[in-house]
């Protein structure tokens, strides 16, 4: 006998999560709409852009919803006449409880991350800047607070010393395709055992702004080298740099790729002291020297360091 379908609505907005959406679509789950963010305006050609999942949504034929308010009592009335039995919430807004309370199977979200640790929008990036060592994803039941609710499964992965934020991504997003699948069936057949998720032990995970990428490079070297793997590729770190060319000037520059160094101690340096050795560049920092892979300054593309000592002369990060 054939396993009946769930009726599902899938919620999300970025590239995170249009795996998860196409391993639901190639098993046949039946996909009755998918709500993502309006189409907006952006770059200097003002184009209309559309989210990564609804760019998926129509060219897979999907029905596409993209409500400017979630309480607005056209959507809301239109998502009760879909009749879904579940639905699902990748990388999308805080849905309001008369949404995630509609369909008789409840609301889960899939979550890059291992909760009770990094509740909030940015936690691939934390976790990377805060040195882990393990990071995973996690599905769970909405309830009232953010990222609170009853666990339903979770994954693990590593995060290697040359991890940066977009390798963890990646794999996560992969791994969160195939649990979001998983968990989808195991809820079709009841056998899902949600469990609380512990009290008063989390780790917040706000929202990247330009300033949490700006660095310090008064802080010890690990934790800089940290803070640049966990913002690059994107948003990416940034600092401005002083050119021996033109002194007293300054400009930004993003920071991609760095490495940690032994032996450097740059004992007659002050933090964000520039040092150039044959075709290689390093910057001191609060407890050492820091070797600088690849940067990006501001008009130019992203390019190694030799490539910019070819063209600047650069003296000093602040």
């Amino acid at each position: 006998m054939e396993e009946k379908k769930l009726r599902i609505v899938f919620f999300g907005t970025p590239e995170f999560a249009v795996a998860s959406l196409d391993r639901l679509v190639k098993e046949g789950e039946d996909i009755a709409a998918v709500v993502t963010m309006p189409d907006k305006i952006a770059g200097r050609g003002h184009k209309m852009i559309q989210s990564d999942v609804k760019r998926y949504a129509v060219a897979n034929g999907l029905r596409v919803l993209q409500p400017e308010k979630l309480k607005a009592p056209e959507f809301v009335e239109e998502l009760r006449k879909i009749d879904a039995d579940l639905f699902i919430v990748i990388a999308f807004r805080m849905l309001p409880e008369v949404v995630w309370t509609m369909p008789r199977l409840g609301t889960f979200n899939l979550h890059a991350s291992l909760l009770p640790r990094y509740r909030g929008a940015a936690p691939l990036n934390w976790a990377v800047i805060n040195g882990d060592t393990e990071t995973g994803v996690t599905t769970f039941f909405l309830k009232h607070e953010i990222d609170t609710g009853d666990i339903i499964e979770q994954r693990r992965v590593e995060i290697l010393p040359a991890d940066n934020v977009g390798d963890i991504h990646d794999r996560l997003m992969a791994l969160g395709a195939d649990m979001v699948a998983h968990t989808v069936r195991e809820i079709a057949n009841g056998s899902v055992k949600p469990v609380p998720q512990p009290e008063g032990e989390f780790t917040p995970a706000p929202k990247i702004f330009k300033e949490t990428c700006h660095i310090d490079w008064n802080m010890p070297a690990e934790r800089v080298h940290n803070l640049v793997r966990g913002l690059s590729p994107y948003p990416c770190a940034w600092t401005s740099m002083e050119d021996a060319r033109t002194p007293g000037q300054w400009s930004d520059v993003k920071i991609y790729e760095t490495s940690l160094t032994t032996g450097m101690t740059g004992d007659n340096l002050e933090p964000g002291d520039l040092k150039v050795d044959k075709e290689s560049l390093y910057v001191k920092c609060g407890d050492g020297m820091l070797r600088v892979l690849s940067l990006q300054p501001a008009g130019k593309r992203r390019m190694d360091a030799d490539a910019l000592l070819r063209g600047y002369s650069p003296v000093r990060f602040r």
